[in-house]
């Protein structure tokens, strides 16, 4: 018996799809065959596609010219004519000084506050002490600026403005000082505009002022420093037409003097008085450019003994030193002796104030 054929075995209706199925694998085939030999012709016209990449970028450097490129400077050529010039300026007029005789009452008020602003701006050691000195006391005071004031309590507070060239009375009030109409506390300051001066009675000062009630009475004390204070006395005490160095032993016995006080006070409100007494401080009035040059030349020197402040009395003769003092201070008029004689200053002041010798203080001003 023989077997029947897989196509007999099949089903009638799948018969039908051998065929198709061979058809297909057929045409794979072809298809097949004909890319294996196009694929070549493909490689070669087709781009190449680039790969991706990290990249910096790099400037690209400008392009430099060529020195052909470059043109010429042109060549200066002399002309033929010479150009115009500028007229010169005219030089400017030197400043020609003015002659002080001819200020006017302004003028000269200006300036010798420039000249007063001046002189204060100039360091001294003997600006560095300020000394209070009782100028005036009684049941009334007169005061006032010439430049203008400002009137102030003890803690700085503004009370009022005093203005210039106004006199006022000082006298006890109800309850402290009465300024004029203006009841104050019991302690004022007038402190004058910068580089001015206070009038107390017919005097000028520099410095400031308090006002205070002491003792049942108004007392108006200088508050100056140890400059310009001697700057008074010394004109007070001496003639300015002495010799430069009689001046300067005035200086030193003068500022010896008021240290004593300066340290030692004679009441808790001031410091020493201004009178004869002490030693005569006369505010402005007896300022000369002599005696405070020997001041200023002597700045910060004092009589001294193992070191201490002596208190250098002075009088105007020997019979008055002898008198007064027992012989043991310096004769003003006898020290303008020895100066004429040659002296020098510090021989001056060790001959009347033996064992002694001219010490100094100093302060450091930067």
């Amino acid at each position: 018996m023989s077997l029947p054929s897989p196509m007999q075995t099949l089903r009638p209706h799948l018969r039908w799809l051998l065929p198709l199925a061979a058809g297909i694998l057929s045409l794979v085939l072809t298809l097949a065959f004909h890319y294996r030999h196009q694929l070549p012709l493909l490689a070669e016209v087709e781009p190449a596609v680039p790969q991706a990449s990290l990249s910096v970028a790099v400037p690209t450097p400008a392009p430099v010219a060529s020195p052909a490129a470059v043109p010429a400077p042109p060549s200066a050529t002399p002309s033929p004519t010479p150009s115009p010039k500028a007229p010169a300026s005219p030089a400017p007029a030197k400043p020609q000084p003015v002659d002080p005789a001819q200020y006017t009452a302004e003028e000269k008020a200006l300036n010798e506050q420039a000249k007063r602003r001046f002189k204060q701006s100039i360091p001294s050691v003997d600006g560095m002490v300020e000394m209070q000195v009782a100028i005036a006391s009684g049941s009334v005071v007169t005061v006032g600026s010439p430049d203008g004031a400002t009137l102030h309590d003890e803690s700085g507070a503004l009370l009022a403005e005093m203005p210039a060239k106004e006199l006022y009375t000082a006298q006890m009030g109800a309850s402290g000082i009465a300024l004029g109409s203006t009841e104050l506390p019991s302690v004022v300051w007038l402190e004058p505009s910068f580089g001015g001066l206070l009038q107390v009675g017919d005097r000028l000062y520099r410095g400031s002022l308090m006002l205070a009630v002491h003792k049942g009475e108004i007392w108006a004390v200088n508050y100056i420093n140890l400059r310009e204070y001697l700057h008074s006395v010394v004109g007070s005490e001496v003639s300015p037409s002495w010799p430069a160095e009689a001046l300067k032993a005035q200086a030193v016995a003068a500022r010896s003097y008021a240290l004593t006080y300066y340290f030692r006070p004679v009441s808790s409100l001031y410091h020493m008085g201004s009178d004869e007494y002490y030693q005569v401080y006369s505010g402005i009035g007896r300022e000369a450019p002599e005696t405070s040059a020997a001041v200023d030349a002597t700045a910060g020197e004092f009589v001294s003994y193992r070191g201490g402040i002596v208190e250098s009395l002075y009088a105007a003769s020997d019979d008055i030193v002898a008198e007064a003092f027992e012989g043991k201070g310096m004769s003003q008029l006898g020290a303008l002796d020895l100066a004429k004689g040659g002296y020098s200053y510090h021989q001056i002041l060790s001959h009347y104030y033996p064992t002694t010798g001219v010490a100094r203080f100093e302060a450091d001003f930067e």
